[in-house]
């Protein structure tokens, strides 16, 4: 039976071996949360369709994501650095604590459009991308944007001040900063667990995408959104493993580079403008939700009092001490890239 077994499987495999295509190359890529509408929409179909269709059969992708692995955010990078897989992608914030001068890279409160957004990553890129090949031996494919990251509260909120004294979780250090800056206690919660941490009442409020937020149940558990991009944009960057890479065949790193741009990371930003009005509508019931059924927060904009105050702290005490973690160098190039492209700079 056992060698009956093993002929069976050794005739499999060369069945197999018939239909591969001879110079397939195939990437391990490890996707970001999987419950989350960025995988879902533009990560899966990428990797699992668009790319392997248009390499005719070049490119073999398996992929899981991050929370799928049940690994943490903050060891995708170091991991990709170290060729445990090809291709991985998550949020960049999650790394600042191998390179702070990632930081830069998504300020709270100086985009607060997606066009300013989309301008201000532009302008980070090549920085970036430098900080990526430094830190985590990696080249850097795409960045893509979460929507604005907005406050989630239990409880009734007006204004940016009726956050001060509240327990709120951030999205990322330089958050956190701020709202420590601004009064509030920041709490490291991470986002699978938030549902639960605003249930026991251990934070009051919490910061995400509308649409992630939507997407994970946020709004079973609160009852006030604040429309202020406190978190920034929760970019979301994929990169390559720079060993891996340079072993690809030139004509294949020129398929993936233009694939992905026009495939992946620019209708993922087309995508952005439009989802922020939906996601709104899906949270608060005022519009059409076609995520699903709508909830029925109660949805704060910011004043002008309010933005002009969170300006403030952010350019008098955030972005100084940011500028302390991550250094002269690293300070100048922000100043002269996403800088001279927002009007904020860095003393």
């Amino acid at each position: 039976m056992k060698r009956i077994a093993s002929s069976l499987l050794a005739a499999t495999a060369l069945s197999f071996a018939a239909f591969a295509p001879a110079s397939a190359e195939t990437l391990s890529v490890v996707g970001s949360w999987s419950n989350l509408p960025l995988h879902q929409k533009f990560e899966a179909p990428f990797w699992t369709e668009t790319l392997p269709a248009a390499s005719n059969g070049g490119i073999e992708v398996q992929m899981t994501t991050h929370n799928q692995m049940g690994i943490q955010g903050g060891d995708v990078f170091r991991m990709l650095g170290d060729g445990v897989f090809d291709v991985g992608m998550t949020v960049a914030d999650y790394a600042v604590g191998d390179a702070p001068e990632l930081e830069g890279l998504d300020v709270p409160l100086i985009a607060t459009t997606a066009d300013e957004a989309r301008a201000m990553v532009a302008a980070a890129r090549p920085m970036v991308e430098d900080i990526y090949e430094q830190r985590f031996n990696a080249k850097v494919l795409a960045i893509a944007p979460y929507p604005p990251q907005v406050v989630f509260c239990k409880g009734d909120v007006s204004s940016l001040e009726d956050l001060k004294g509240k327990k709120i979780r951030g999205s990322g250090r330089m958050t956190t900063k701020f709202l420590e800056a601004l009064g509030a206690e920041g709490v490291n919660v991470a986002f699978s667990e938030v549902p639960g941490a605003l249930e026991r009442s251990v934070i009051d409020c919490a910061v995400t995408g509308s649409g992630s937020g939507y997407s994970a149940g946020w709004w079973e558990v609160t009852d006030t959104l604040v429309n202020l991009p406190l978190g920034g944009w929760d970019s979301v960057v994929t990169a390559v493993n720079l060993d891996r890479w340079n072993a690809l065949p030139e004509e294949t790193r020129t398929l993936i580079e233009t694939q992905i741009k026009e495939k992946f990371e620019t209708p993922a930003w087309d995508s952005v403008a439009a989802s922020i009005a939906t996601d709104t509508a899906c949270l608060t019931g005022n519009g059409e939700c076609p995520a699903g059924k709508p909830a029925s927060m109660k949805l704060v904009e910011a004043s002008e009092a309010d933005v002009a105050a969170a300006r403030k702290i952010l350019t008098e005490t955030v972005l100084p001490e940011w500028a302390e973690r991550a250094g002269a160098d690293w300070v100048k190039r922000w100043n002269d890239s996403v800088g001279q492209t927002t009007g904020v700079t860095v003393n």
